[in-house]
């Protein structure tokens, strides 16, 4: 199982990227800081100084359509917010 399930690609980290240098994964629930702090730095190659997670709990969602009342729920996820050292950033367009 892999540690670091994706990027957080939205507006309001592409602004906390460019001003304070911290970058934001979804992560595996069971994983810790240092599990984190090391696949950052062996996938991107970057010295990593900080790191905050949060876990967010998952979200009852129903609708009523024309075909009746739907009602799910939205799954829970792990989220950390990794502060790079001074000058590195991490580019996740490179390869397209």
């Amino acid at each position: 199982m892999s540690i670091l399930k994706k990027p957080l690609i939205t507006e309001k980290f592409t602004a906390i990227s460019e001003k304070l240098n911290k970058y934001g994964f979804v992560v595996a629930k069971t994983a810790n800081k240092d599990e984190i702090k090391k696949a950052v730095e062996s996938m991107y190659g970057v010295k990593v100084t900080n790191i905050n997670t949060m876990v967010y709990q998952g979200k009852n969602k129903s609708r009523f359509t024309k075909r009746g009342f739907f009602s799910g729920r939205k799954p829970s996820f792990k989220k950390a917010v990794v502060t790079l050292e001074e000058g590195q950033k991490i580019d996740f367009f490179q390869n397209i």
